[in-house]
């Protein structure tokens, strides 16, 4: 079995996490933080470009690959919402949110067979768009790189706050659109 770059990628962006934890929360230097945190969130989409590329010069796409990229998305969201839940920056009802949001919402998809091929038009607009999904990981990239700089510099918390609402409800609606494909 050949490792695709894809795949290393993936797995060195899902390793990054724990770094980036450990910085938060020894409050290691607030701009450095935040640069590997843009790195991390950059290699997700060099991982997109490297599984095409992949695909060309193999002749196939990775069997694991797609199943591996929604894994380390999850490890990688979960590990900021539980470390800033744990260090209270943010409350912990809103890691419960998105623990249950994903919960539900991959076991449907996962039912259905996959989320990487959206047929209903709203699922295409609020779930596999570039526009949308390049959107909510600068929100991501943003939001988690504002509470570390609130938890590791003092940062005001109620912009955390706001940004933590908009994450969410953008969270949400994906999760929406792809219970929406589910049942269709």
């Amino acid at each position: 079995m050949v490792m695709r770059s894809a795949d290393l990628t993936t797995l060195f962006r899902t390793a990054l996490i724990f770094v980036i934890a450990y910085m938060i929360v020894v409050r290691f230097d607030a701009l450095t933080t935040v640069f590997v945190i843009a790195v991390m969130f950059a290699l997700d989409a060099v991982d997109g470009k490297l599984a095409k590329w992949d695909k060309k010069r193999l002749g196939s796409a990775s069997k694991y690959g797609p199943r591996l990229d929604v894994a380390s998305d999850r490890i990688i969201e979960y590990v900021f919402w539980i470390v800033y839940s744990f260090l209270g920056v943010i409350p912990v009802f809103v890691l419960f949110l998105i623990v249950i949001r994903h919960s539900f919402v991959d076991a449907l998809m996962g039912a259905k067979g996959t989320s990487s091929v959206m047929k209903t038009r709203i699922a295409r607009i609020l779930y596999s768009s570039d526009l949308f999904r390049g959107g909510v990981n600068v929100v991501k990239w943003i939001t988690f790189s504002y509470l570390a700089l609130v938890y590791i510099s003092g940062w005001p918390l109620w912009i955390g706050y706001a940004l933590t609402a908009i994450l969410v409800i953008y969270i949400m609606v994906r999760g929406i659109a792809e219970a929406w494909e589910a049942f269709a």
